[in-house]
């Protein structure tokens, strides 16, 4: 299934980049369309938590739909999935352009999340069928950095298309990138894999629409309201309940939606572990530090989008660095390396969390990135390698799933602390958040050290089986 030639093909470089950028389509809208709230709220006069719906429902449809691209893969073809991705996704960037009222707006939006749902995995899984595996680390990378590049510049891009154009040209000026994604694709898309009749289990696919919305719905309202009410103790037992449902349905049926008996393998499951905490620490700091940067140092959102920059803008230069470091230097120097880094950022930041400027912020924050450039694209990689032909396109599916439910995560979990400091009443605001960021980042503190230990545990046993495997 793999190639064994060294060099990797330019159709297959196109074809990767025809796929990554709609999953950067996707993730600029999603981080630059949260800078337009406050605008939103007054033209189409709604309140904060109906328009937080253009972010829950994206992340909601995304999360549902990921998990059914090992189904999809096998059922239809690439280009076939490529071509309805790119079409639904533009669909809904016209209907988000033109929208007279909310509901059209977040009808586009939902759109826009089954294309970039159907996407994300896409460009992955052509990574893996197609790229020599001398060359994996390299293009996993390049495919990191495409979906890594859009949250980097998305604050930035959305405050001075809002500032000069309006905020409906934040889905116009994207249009031109997915016609020529659509066009890149139709040419260079190749079906390596084989189409097998498979079946959807219909109740499978219920249940992971109950986990999904129970969870994610759950988690998203952990700051606005108690842990033991309704709206996020209950749906998160009901988001529980579904998935203690799909996992008894999936290893009681011959064709599951996603084969979650690649968990079995320990090295696999050890590094899923470390990635989704990876993930949830790092979309959590995202979280922290603009919030930090308004409410403490009493900077403008673009200041503190502007800070953060640089940081972002070098984690994603990182990840094909990292991933040519992985084919040449194997797995574990890149990783433990980065994670080390990474949690040296996190102290620091835990450490002077009281008094900490933006100076500070800005130079910590290129450092955690570099750590964060070295390890993202090089887990994937390195977990997905102690699988067989067969599996990773599941493990890919888990993967992906797990990193977009992490940002619902991340983000309730620190938005719910440092909320907590703030209503606590006893000093000012600016304190009070100071306090509550301070708790915030030695959880996330705490949770890297967590994921370091798996890490050491994974790499390490992922050698042994990979050695094992050779001697066969």
């Amino acid at each position: 299934m793999i190639n064994t030639n060294q060099k990797i093909r330019g159709q297959v470089i196109a074809a990767v980049i025809a796929t990554g950028l709609m999953s950067f389509c996707g993730v600029i809208v999603e981080t630059a369309m949260n800078i337009t709230f406050p605008t939103l709220m007054r033209e189409f006069g709604v309140t904060t938590s109906t328009v937080q719906w253009l972010t829950t429902g994206y992340l909601l449809t995304v999360a549902i739909i990921v998990p059914l691209s090992s189904t999809l893969k096998k059922r239809f073809k690439m280009k076939s999935l490529f071509i309805t991705a790119n079409l639904l996704f533009i669909l809904g960037l016209i209907l988000d352009a033109v929208a007279p009222i909310f509901p059209v707006l977040l009808l586009g939006r939902i759109i826009q999340g089954c294309g970039t749902g159907i996407a994300l995995p896409l460009m992955f899984n052509i990574i893996i069928d197609q790229v020599p595996q001398q060359k994996l680390g390299l293009m996993m990378g390049i495919g990191t950095l495409i979906t890594a590049v859009a949250p980097a510049i998305g604050p930035t891009f959305g405050g001075v298309v809002v500032a000069s154009l309006g905020w409906r040209f934040i889905f116009i000026i994207l249009l031109p990138i997915l016609i020529i994604s659509f066009f890149m694709g139709i040419k260079t898309i190749e079906q390596k894999s084989t189409i097998q009749a498979v079946k959807v289990d219909g109740l499978s696919v219920l249940l992971i629409f109950v986990t999904f919305i129970g969870l994610i719905l759950g988690f998203s309202q952990m700051g606005g309201h108690p842990f033991m009410s309704l709206s996020v103790g209950g749906a998160m037992l009901i988001g529980l309940i579904g998935l203690v449902g799909l996992v008894y349905r999936s290893l009681r049926i011959s064709q599951p939606v996603i084969d979650i008996r690649v968990l079995k393998n320990s090295s696999f499951s050890g590094h899923v572990v470390a990635f989704f905490i990876l993930q949830v620490a790092s979309l959590g700091l995202s979280f922290i530090l603009p919030n930090y940067m308004q409410l403490v140092n009493g900077s403008t959102s673009t200041i503190a989008g502007l800070v953060v920059l640089p940081g972002a803008a070098i984690g994603a230069a990182m990840s094909p660095i990292s991933g040519r470091l992985l084919d040449n230097l194997g797995a574990k120097k890149p990783i433990f390396t980065g994670v080390f880094i990474v949690l040296i950022g996190l102290a620091l930041f835990t450490l002077l969390a009281l008094n900490m400027g933006n100076l500070a912020i800005l130079v910590i924050y290129v450092i955690y990135m570099i750590g964060i450039g070295l390890i993202f694209g090089n887990i994937m990689t390195n977990s997905l390698s102690v699988l067989n032909a067969a599996q990773q396109t599941d493990g890919n599916a888990i993967l992906n799933t797990l990193q977009q439910f992490a940002g619902a995560m991340g983000t309730s979990i620190v938005s719910a602390i440092i909320a907590m400091s703030q209503l606590s009443g006893h000093g000012s605001l600016a304190r009070l958040t100071a306090i509550g960021s301070r708790n915030a980042l030695l959880v996330l503190t705490l949770l890297v050290i967590v994921a370091i230990g798996m890490l050491i545990y994974a790499v390490n046993l992922g050698e042994k089986q990979k050695v094992n495997r050779s001697k066969r």
